[in-house]
């Protein structure tokens, strides 16, 4: 399983690079005018941070246009790079994989993160007798992505637990939808899951799981774990878009988490009820915060220091290979000044 990931990763990162060489960006024009439209992906039944900016007015000028629905980081990633979307989002620790094979964004306002109400979680059944991290060994890990946060995660668990990297080898790591996780664990066709958000919340309200631990535990307290980015090439051409985008996302962050719980739902209710295709709304009941462990979603080192040592502890990058500076800039957050 392991093996055949990384000959998946390598083809998808060679394909990445390749197609980042190859595109030509439609967005802006040789005339000097910014674009204005911006294509993104979204998610069905929810409200990211640039959608809920836009709803509030705070994009300006700006137009959202919504081309796909997000299958997670790296595909956001390879997306952006090739230009089939102005701006994506995922996981710090795969963004600075992607840097280091020369993909060139940057970073420019927190997209997601954990704090004490929203955070990734490992569960069991009730029944189940793992309970210790050394209990994992030979059992089935089911999440969302490989070489993301929730690898990471279980990975920085077991190893916090006393596991050496040949035990840890022998954990199962596999991919399941978020949505399927549940029903696959209660199925028992997996021994433990890694879920978060409203798949976590749903799961815990039907009762009958043990949460082993959080990632909020397991990395030292809350964290923003994910950032907004953009090509470097789309931010030269459109520095005063990248701006207004910047600024409007980092107000939505702080709408957000200064309005009272039930406004801000009542407010993603409306936002999911206007779009067309009948969307669900029932799941927008289970957000609790905005995960984001900053004023504004202003970006800290830390945001990515610590995915760079645990990536050069795993032997995925040598030292230095990747400098703090390449990944992430907050001269467009308004907020970054106070900090």
């Amino acid at each position: 399983m392991q093996k055949s990931y990384k000959i998946v990763l390598a083809f998808l990162m060679s394909t990445l690079i390749a197609g980042l060489l190859a595109s030509c960006s439609s967005s802006g024009s040789s005339s000097g005018e910014e674009d204005k439209v911006l294509q993104y992906q979204g998610s069905p039944g929810l409200v990211n941070f640039p959608e809920l900016a836009a709803d509030l007015g705070y994009l300006g000028d700006l137009k959202l246009e919504k081309v796909s629905n997000t299958v997670g980081g790296p595909e956001s990633i390879q997306l952006t790079a090739t230009g089939e979307i102005d701006f994506g989002t995922a996981f710090n620790g795969a963004t600075i994989k992607a840097v280091s094979k020369n993909v060139k964004i940057i970073s420019v306002v927190g997209s997601y993160g954990s704090d004490e109400n929203t955070y990734m979680g490992a569960y069991v059944l009730e029944e189940s007798p793992i309970r210790e991290p050394r209990d994992f060994i030979g059992k089935k890990v089911g999440m969302n992505i490989l070489g993301a946060h929730a690898e990471f995660l279980v990975k920085d668990y077991l190893r916090q637990g006393g596991l050496t990297e040949k035990e840890i080898s022998e954990v199962i790591l596999m991919t399941i939808p978020s949505g399927s996780a549940e029903q696959t664990l209660r199925n028992k066709q997996l021994d433990i899951i890694i879920t978060s958000g409203v798949a976590r919340d749903r799961a815990v309200e039907r009762g009958g799981l043990v949460e082993l631990f959080k990632d909020i535990d397991v990395f030292g307290g809350e964290f923003t774990a994910g950032d907004y980015f953009f090509t470097e090439k789309y931010i030269a051409r459109n520095p005063t878009t990248v701006k207004t985008f910047t600024e409007g996302v980092a107000k939505a962050i702080e709408w957000a988490r200064n309005t009272p719980r039930e406004e801000v739902i009542a407010r993603f209710e409306k936002i999911v009820s206007s779009r067309e295709g009948n969307e669900p709304t029932e799941n927008l009941k289970y957000w609790k915060s905005t995960g984001i462990a900053t004023t504004g979603g202003v970006i800290q080192d830390k945001n990515f220091s610590i995915w760079i040592d645990w990536l050069e502890k795993n032997g995925e990058l040598k030292p230095g290979e990747v400098k703090l500076e390449d990944l992430y800039t907050n001269e467009f957050n308004p907020y970054a000044q106070a900090q």
